[in-house]
């Protein structure tokens, strides 16, 4: 395209246009027409296209260094001779190709043609030609321009501007130009809709309005691009987006590249190309996955060491100890006072009040294995609506936390419910054994972990399946003493 935009030049100054005045003249003797003389040489030779020209009768008078480049042959060497025949075209050919090169005269616009021309060694490069008329001062055709290049440097330059197309309109992944202040300045239909904003929108706008969380990653690793170059590999960022209906939390596997201008001597950047795939749910999948096969051999190696404990009620404590790892901060398990409770005595009439009695407790300092206790039998003083009460009523697993309390309130909530100070989410999972209600096992987070979610209640009542089965065998084995 910007051999064709330049070689328009020639429209203006045709190779039998008369004399003008001025420094404008192409021919000529005063210093204003040399001077016009040596500008139009400069343009021709500075084009990035080749660029040849004849005038009516078909002899070359304009050849600039692109050609010479291409097919050996200096202006010198070129301008003054009639057509291509038998130096830059085969003589078989010559005919042909003189015809179509010079029917651009009569014809209105750009012509474009494709054929082979001879170099000065006796090779053979096709090229593509763009060819049109020169127009005297009379309006009439006066000769015929022609810019060429090499067919597989025209073909890799409209592969470039096809994929370039392809990747902003129809491709199944984020496209991002970012420019050297890091504002994205072109943004693909996918990538919009992964922003949650408009194409136009988004344009010019720091990435700061568009992301609440992983702004900071993002733009070191585009600064690094600017300065070192793409990374080996593609980086997984995990970003806020901000949107109408409140953030979003993404996983983006991220591509970069570092874009240059071909036509500066030394590499200028323009900006970053930033290709992005939303990877939440593979990644939540791997994640979810990871914690499973965690948890479970936390199960399996609770288990194995349970069981070699002479006392049920140390094992009951080995399984909390193995529970807590990457799952909670504090824990504890209460009794039911006097004894079991089974289904029929927790729905009749006369049943008093379920009494909690605490038997084992994780250290709040320092850390270490539970602590048994319970011996006095005193109940715990768990004021009426307390989640341990209503898991014992349910016989189900209840979910508490102090939501977006200030700290000194969330202090007092917890203190309040007879737990750690630090406590802000708690998670209740009732302990039955043998259709009786035993007690209940309570696990603890602080502010610094997220609230417990229904994963986190299953594996709850997997430990807590546990610890009731050890603790039933102690209540057994104490009785038979």
């Amino acid at each position: 395209m910007s051999a064709s935009r330049r070689s328009g030049t020639t429209d203006e100054l045709g190779p039998d246009e008369p004399e003008r005045d001025g420094p404008e003249g192409s021919s000529g003797g005063s210093e204003g027409s040399a001077g016009g003389s040596d500008l139009l040489a400069a343009l021709l030779d500075g084009m990035d296209a080749a660029l040849c020209a004849f005038d009516a009768d078909g002899v070359v008078t304009h050849w600039n260094r692109e050609a010479e480049r291409i097919l050996g042959w200096s202006a010198t060497e070129a301008v003054g001779r009639h057509g291509f025949a038998g130096w830059a075209v085969r003589k078989a050919d010559a005919e042909e190709v003189e015809a179509r090169l010079m029917s651009a005269m009569d014809a209105p616009g750009r012509q474009v043609h494709e054929f082979a021309l001879l170099t000065k060694d006796g090779g053979r490069v096709l090229v593509r030609t763009q060819s049109a008329a020169v127009r005297g001062p009379d309006g009439k055709p006066a000769g015929v321009y022609c810019a060429f290049s090499e067919v597989h440097a025209q073909i890799d330059l409209e592969r470039s501007i096809a994929l370039s197309e392809a990747l902003f309109e129809d491709a199944s992944w984020g496209v991002v130009l970012v420019d050297a202040d890091l504002r994205p300045a072109v943004v693909n239909a996918h990538a919009a809709r992964a922003l949650g904003i408009g194409r136009t929108s988004v344009l010019g706008r720091p990435l700061g309005d568009l992301l609440a969380q992983g702004v900071e990653e993002l733009e070191s690793a585009l600064t690094h691009v600017l300065a070192e170059g793409a990374p080996p590999a593609p980086a997984e960022i995990w970003v806020s987006v901000r949107t109408p209906e409140g953030e979003r939390r993404r996983c983006w596997r991220c591509g970069f590249v570092r874009l240059a201008s071909p036509l500066a001597e030394e590499p200028v950047p323009l900006g970053v190309g930033w290709l992005f795939q939303d990877m939440t749910e593979a990644k939540q999948a791997e994640q979810e996955a990871a914690l499973l096969r965690f948890r479970t051999n936390q199960l399996h190696r609770a288990a194995r060491a349970a069981a070699e404990c002479d006392d049920p009620a140390d094992a009951a404590t080995v399984h909390l100890d193995f529970a807590l790892a990457g799952f909670a901060d504090h824990a504890l398990i209460d009794r039911v006072a006097g004894g079991a409770v089974a289904d029929t005595d927790a729905d009749a009439e006369d049943s008093g009040p379920v009494r909690l009695v605490r038997v084992a407790v994780t250290p709040s300092g320092a850390p270490g294995p539970s602590l048994l206790g319970g011996e006095a039998g005193l109940p715990v003083r768990y004021a009426e609506g307390h989640p341990a009460l209503q898991c014992v009523a349910r016989a189900g697993s209840v979910r508490a936390d102090a939501g977006s309390m200030a700290a000194e309130q969330a202090r007092a909530w917890a203190v309040g419910r007879q737990w750690p100070a630090d406590a802000v989410h708690a998670l209740c999972a009732v302990l039955r054994s043998r259709g009786r209600t035993l007690g209940v096992v309570t696990f603890l987070r602080g502010a610094g972990r997220s609230a417990f979610e229904r994963s986190d209640a299953v594996y709850a009542e997997d430990v807590a399946v546990r610890i009731a089965a050890a603790l039933d065998l102690a209540a057994v084995l104490g009785q038979r003493r």
